[in-house]
């Protein structure tokens, strides 16, 4: 089953086209890279998706939600952690999922669940705006999960990141994976590669390629992602 449907769809901001005529699916527990360099149109597409931004033309379903008519319906049913981290920084780590269970009306054990996955305890009683950018980013994707979400959009979910503290999370993307769909936004390749199941590769607002990392990979005739991903964004310029 599709968890999102886009179809021609387009968006402009004044003379700028931030997205032109991009179509794509997402299956259900897929974990679907978005992946461009600055100005692609990545951000602005999970904006759209997540209804924070209204789209010009086309078409988008949520599972069986048409975003035009059911986005209450589809806001209960998505979350999103953001490029800056949506954390209250004067809370500590368990004041931040508290506040957010309260309002979701999550019961405890979920809480301790979202705890252990992101291995939280070691920081649980410090202020937010005390951790290290890396403990930041785990609170920020907690948080996006104590709804139970069907989908959620990380939008760079490691930028800025050391090795290390990239690497930790992405240990933690992997373990929800197929539990959930994730859409993923990345400038990092090797991130994509680790990752995803399938990438769409986007430049200036069009949908260059989508598939597999073999499939695009085999699809211009390169053994390196990298080498592949730069050829297909150069060939578009």
């Amino acid at each position: 089953m599709d968890a999102i449907r886009v179809n021609s769809l387009k968006k402009k901001f004044k003379k700028i086209t931030a997205l032109d005529d991009v179509s794509l699916s997402v299956e259900e527990g897929e974990l679907f890279g978005l992946l461009g360099v600055n100005g692609a149109g990545k951000t602005t597409l999970i904006n759209i998706l997540s209804g924070l931004c209204k789209k010009n033309e086309g078409k988008v379903h949520i599972f069986d939600f048409d975003i035009d008519k059911n986005l209450n319906e589809i806001k209960k049913i998505i979350d999103i952690s953001p490029q800056e981290t949506s954390v209250a920084p004067n809370l500590t780590v368990k004041e931040n999922l508290k506040f957010f269970a309260s309002i979701y009306d999550v019961k405890e054990d979920k809480i301790d669940s979202i705890i252990s996955t992101f291995k939280l305890n070691e920081v649980i009683n410090q202020k937010a705006k005390t951790l290290s950018g890396g403990w930041q980013r785990r609170l920020s994707i907690a948080i996006a999960l104590v709804s139970s979400p069907k989908i959620l959009f990380l939008d760079e979910p490691t930028l800025g990141l050391d090795v290390l503290a990239r690497r930790d999370l992405w240990k933690i993307i992997l373990s929800l994976k197929g539990k959930i769909t994730i859409i993923l936004t990345s400038h990092y390749l090797e991130e994509i590669e680790a990752l995803c199941d399938k990438v769409a590769i986007l430049s200036k607002g069009k949908l260059l390629k989508i598939g597999t990392i073999e499939e695009i990979k085999k699809n211009v005739n390169n053994k390196s992602f990298e080498d592949a991903f730069v050829e297909i964004v150069e060939e578009n310029q």
